[in-house]
Parts: structure tokens; C-alpha cells; sequence
């Protein structure tokens, strides 16, 4: 008893080349001695003969008016667009003296349509409250009006967005601007909201580096802790209370009812 050694080795050659062939190998081994270690290269496709070179796609310029802004940073050509999700769109007087950067919606805000929603919303109005402000009078506008899955924003979209965010203040031309989070301050500021806040900084909303000339628009920004933030540590709302006050340009005050 034993294995049956009546094989036809050239059909079964053939058949296991086949396989192979149908695997992708097509060549068995090489002429020539080959580095198996060394790095290789990926093959680049030669261009088609007469084809035309790949057009670079050129990203339109942005609306000069904040009404043909806020009508596009809904729609299809607006980074987000193609996210999960409904974007949101700014809120408020867009035409009063204070205009508040945030990074992005919260969870409950996709449900309410409403920026500032929830436990986060509702600090959000004690805030504006102690400085004898509401919703009707600031305009409240997302840094990213989608949110992300992730519920934070990618650096690799993050340039695009700040880009963004630069050209919307620019369009609204504030007096004050309050950026809440890090987000906001990395758009307008080039730094986390820890290290900028404390001070107001001026912004030439002409968008010239230099120093403002007679007919650029200057705003005065401040720095602060998004209240989600201070949700999680209760201890900075003495220090958000300081930048509040910097925000109206009255002297500190101790204490908050936030």
C-alpha cells in the first residue's frame, strides 16, 4: 500500500506554471544576480504618445461678498463638502461689533442646527450673558462647518480652513474678535489659544503683513478657552472671566456667575 507514483510530471508541471501564471508570476528567475535587499523604486507609467500632461486642478479664488461667502461655505465647492454630515452655517449679527471664532460644531449641534448646543451651548450663554451680550448681537462662525468624524480637525485640511476662517473676518470686519479654542487662534494668531491669550492682537484685516496703513481695517482680537474646555476644567473660567473683559474693554473684575 502507497502512494500511487504512476504521475505524468509534465502535466503537472504545466498545470502548477499555469497557476502561477494566473497568480501574476511571469517570470521564474533572472539572468542576472539580483540585490533581493535593496529598495526598489515603484515604476513610473510612461506618458501615451501625443496625451496631453495632467491638468493641476486650480482652486477657485473665494466670494468678495460675506453673502456670496456664506452661500458657497454651504455648498458643493466648500472643503467639507463631501463629509458625512450637515454643514452649519454662521449665526447672528454679522453687521455688530463682536464676532466669535470657534473650531467646529458640536455633536448635538448637527441634530439642532444651531451652533453652541447642549452643556457646551449653555456656558456659552452665561458667557455672553456676564458681559451683557447674547447670540442676537455677536456673530458666531465655525472655523470648519462640518464636523469631522474624528470631531477634530485633520491637519492636512487644516491650512485650507484656515485660509478660510482669514478671508470670513476679513469679509465681516469686526471691531472685537473672540477666538475660542486653539483652532480659531492657530487661523488668526499662528499659536495655541494658552500661549496667545492674555493680550489683544491686532489684525489688519487687509491681509498685508506690514504694519496697517491709513485705509486698512484693523480689529482687535482676543484669545480664550473654548467652553468646552472650561467644562473640563472648571478652575480657567477665572481666567476666561480676564479675557472676557479684555474682549469689552473694561478693567478686570474678580469673579464670574459662569
Amino acid at each position: 500500500m502507497g502512494a500511487d507514483l504512476n504521475i505524468d510530471w509534465q502535466t503537472a508541471a504545466a498545470s502548477a506554471i499555469d497557476w502561477w501564471r494566473e497568480a501574476g508570476v511571469d517570470t521564474l528567475v533572472d539572468e542576472a544576480p539580483r540585490n533581493w535587499l535593496a529598495a526598489v523604486e515603484p515604476a513610473k507609467a510612461a506618458p501615451r504618445p501625443g496625451a496631453a500632461p495632467a491638468a493641476v486642478a486650480e482652486i477657485a479664488p473665494l466670494p468678495n461678498t460675506l453673502a456670496a461667502f456664506e452661500a458657497w461655505r454651504l455648498g458643493p465647492d466648500a472643503p467639507e463638502a463631501a463629509w458625512p454630515g450637515t454643514p452649519i452655517a454662521a449665526q447672528g449679527d454679522p453687521t455688530g461689533d463682536v464676532m466669535i471664532l470657534i473650531d467646529l460644531p458640536e455633536r448635538e449641534d448637527t441634530d439642532s442646527g444651531v451652533l453652541m448646543s447642549g452643556a457646551v451651548g449653555r456656558l456659552f450663554d452665561r458667557m455672553l450673558a456676564a458681559i451683557g451680550r447674547d447670540r442676537a448681537s455677536v456673530y458666531l462662525a465655525p472655523v470648519c462647518a462640518t464636523r469631522p468624524v474624528a470631531g477634530r480637525i485633520s491637519p492636512e485640511i487644516e491650512d485650507r480652513l484656515n485660509e478660510i476662517a482669514r478671508h470670513h473676518v476679513m469679509l465681516v470686519q469686526p471691531k472685537r474678535l473672540l477666538l475660542l479654542g486653539n483652532a480659531p487662534s492657530r487661523a488668526l494668531l499662528g499659536t495655541d489659544a494658552a500661549r496667545a491669550r492674555g493680550s489683544l492682537h491686532g489684525i489688519n484685516l487687509s491681509g498685508r503683513k506690514e504694519a496697517a496703513g491709513a485705509n486698512d481695517v484693523v480689529t482687535q482680537a482676543v484669545a480664550s478657552f473654548h467652553p468646552r474646555f472650561l467644562l473640563e476644567r472648571p478652575a480657567a473660567k477665572a481666567e476666561a472671566w480676564k479675557d472676557l473683559q479684555m474682549l469689552i474693554g473694561t478693567p478686570n473684575k474678580s469673579g464670574s456667575d459662569t
